[in-house]
């Protein structure tokens, strides 16, 4: 085969890799080289056994025929890379445009394990000076000795600021997300066969297996799909969110803090970052962005919240078996033996799947007995969400769940203070801080879910409200006036309506939205965030509805400004809220804005709006 001027026999072996010509700014002893080399070997072996070696040469022709015009930039190479393609019956013209796509995701693959496989070895040598090359979680330690050294930090202002910080990671809702979860799951296995392919411990026997596995990877992904012939439902979007928080984010999260903790120790700290403070917290608009989607209802709402409840639970009911199986000692403080001691008299297990491993676990193992109610809860509170997203009801009693994260977090809190207290520091330092962290992360809802309406939807139910008071229209009010009333009904204690108000499909959506809030528990939620707000009035008004539909923990209401004049005017606005002493009070000392630059962008333009 030829690449950029070389000729190059194709060889099957994987130990007699292709030697392609790369690109300019990439060393020749890259492993890029390597990579992409391999992966095209066996993409063009697959394409050869599914298509034949005529497609297969066509294919190879204008790779090479591209590849040299990108090198020579001569003209001629272009205009007979354009005669092939042009000559292509239909049939073949498909194959042709799905190989090169697939080609170029395979290229990116191998772009992505070489820069992992460069951080890796710069780790090795302690080389951390590139700050452009070197991986995120290895700048932590860096960045906190320049704080201490450019800056003039002490280590401990360093490590209390870090407690009382939070980075909240939102996933947005994208329903015109191009590739398929299938294929991100297939292109994550190939990366890992070609990341161990290159291990230096390798044997020959799984090499040869690591090959094989690449093949099947690549065929599979070849033959999947990448368009979706239907567009994804909220719920499939909140499933393809949540494949990230299976495969990477979940254990993810400790792992990252682990480090946090090793660039503290670096710098002096001898004290891990506390498992409950908030470093990271995770929220999500999958299912809650009702903003311009008319898909987005509140049964979808209430769908995802109990789905990603489901899902939490799921995830910890897979991992506390193992941290079961690790915690066999028998030693413990007395608090936690009385409380092992009385779960194994009274508690009576109801569930067949557990009761026969209940029963062996010995009276001398107490952290087990904690922890297998700990399970137990875990698989009711499973069970009682997968019921209510099936059926919308479940036999499942409520006090047989965690209904709260302290709930959950309270056991193993007794678990990691009487390993502390018996002398077995480390063993409370491993899988179950990390289990702690991640259930001070994730909490029983994985995600906090976002909530985004448009100001003018509000407008229209107050409207209403109004009118069947019979005290005006509040969309002619005056601002004046429109604050003036909702504050006069935020101090006072009188509902407003009954269910004989008039209502439109559109309202309904409001309103019935705010009751599914005010229905689940307070963790779903995280922000309820007004698109296109304009004034004080749009604040409140959501403010007031949280009430009337008696949302027990009102979200935070978060103001959306997104054009060039609500822009301008946002200070303003922000300055008369902080001005009534109601709204003070209610918002304790935080407020969160959010600016938007989509909308501002089409509007005044993308230098203003950035601006």
């Amino acid at each position: 085969m030829k690449k950029g001027g070389r000729n190059l026999e194709k060889m099957g072996s994987i130990d007699a890799q292709l030697r392609l010509l790369a690109p300019a700014k990439v060393s020749d002893d890259d492993k890029l080289v390597e990579y992409d080399a391999l992966l095209l070997d066996r993409f063009l072996d697959i394409l050869h056994d599914l298509h034949g070696e005529d497609i297969r040469q066509t294919v190879q022709d204008c790779y090479e025929l591209a590849a040299e015009y990108e090198s020579s930039m001569d003209p001629t190479k272009l205009d007979e890379l354009g005669r092939v393609l042009t000559s292509l019956d239909a049939g073949d013209s498909i194959v042709m445009a799905k190989s090169f796509s697939q080609m170029l995701n395979l290229a990116n693959l191998a772009e992505e394990v070489q820069i992992a496989h460069r951080q890796r070895t710069k780790l090795r040598r302690g080389d951390l000076a590139d700050e452009a090359s070197a991986p995120t979680e290895s700048n932590i330690e860096e960045t906190f000795k320049r704080l201490v050294g450019q800056l003039k930090k002490s280590p401990q202002e360093i490590f209390d600021s870090l407690k009382n910080q939070t980075v909240d990671i939102v996933l947005t809702a994208h329903p015109t997300q191009s590739i398929r979860r299938s294929l991100l799951q297939k292109h994550g296995r190939i990366r890992n066969c070609l990341t161990q392919l290159y291990a230096k411990d390798i044997t020959p026997s799984d090499k040869q297996e690591l090959d094989e596995a690449l093949q099947r990877e690549i065929q599979a992904a070849f033959h999947t799909d990448e368009i979706r012939r239907t567009a994804p439902t909220p719920q499939d979007e909140m499933r393809a969110g949540m494949s990230y928080f299976h495969e990477t984010i979940w254990k993810g999260v400790p792992k990252f803090l682990r480090r946090v903790d090793t660039a503290l120790k670096n710098i002096g700290i001898h004290e891990r970052v506390p498992y409950n403070a908030p470093l990271i917290q995770f929220s999500s608009w999958m299912g809650g962005d009702r903003d311009g989607n008319p898909r987005v209802t509140p049964e979808v709402t209430r769908d995802v919240c109990l789905l990603a409840r489901m899902m939490a639970a799921n995830l910890y009911v897979s991992q506390i078996d193992d941290l079961m199986f690790e915690l066999s000692m028998w030693r413990c403080n007395e608090e936690l033996r009385m409380r092992a001691d009385e779960l194994h008299r009274t508690s009576k297990r109801d569930v067949k799947h557990y009761i026969e491993f209940w029963k062996q676990i010995p009276p001398n193992e107490p952290y087990r007995i904690i922890l297998g109610d700990v399970r137990d809860k875990l698989y009711h509170t499973r069970e009682r969400a997968r019921q209510l997203l099936a059926n919308g009801v479940s036999d499942v009693p409520e006090n047989m769940t965690f209904t709260t994260v302290e709930q959950f977090l309270e056991p193993l809190e007794l678990c990691y203070r009487s390993l502390c207290a018996c002398g077995d520091r480390p063993i409370a330092d491993g899988s179950l801080l990390d289990f702690l962290r991640q259930v001070s992360t994730f909490g029983l809802s994985l995600v906090r879910l976002d909530i985004r309406q448009e100001s003018d939807r509000h407008t229209d139910v107050i409207d209403s409200i109004t009118k069947y008071l019979e005290i005006g229209s509040y969309r002619s009010w005056s601002e004046q006036q429109r604050q003036e009333w909702l504050l006069a009904q935020l101090k006072g204690k009188r509902p407003l309506f009954g269910a004989d108000l008039p209502k439109t499909e559109e309202m309904s959506d409001v309103l019935d939205t705010f009751r599914v809030i005010s229905e689940l528990p307070s963790d779903n939620f995280g922000a309820y965030i007004i698109s296109m707000a304009t004034s004080p009035s749009d604040v409140l008004a959501v403010e007031l509805l949280q009430r009337e539909c008696q949302v027990k923990s009102p979200l935070r209401v978060v103001p959306l400004f997104e054009k060039l004049a609500d822009l301008k005017a946002a200070p303003a606005v922000m300055a008369r809220l902080f001005s009534i002493n109601w709204y003070k009070n209610r918002i304790n000392g935080k407020h969160e804005v959010m600016i938007g630059y989509s909308d501002s962008g089409k509007d005044a333009g993308r230098f203003s709006a950035a601006w």
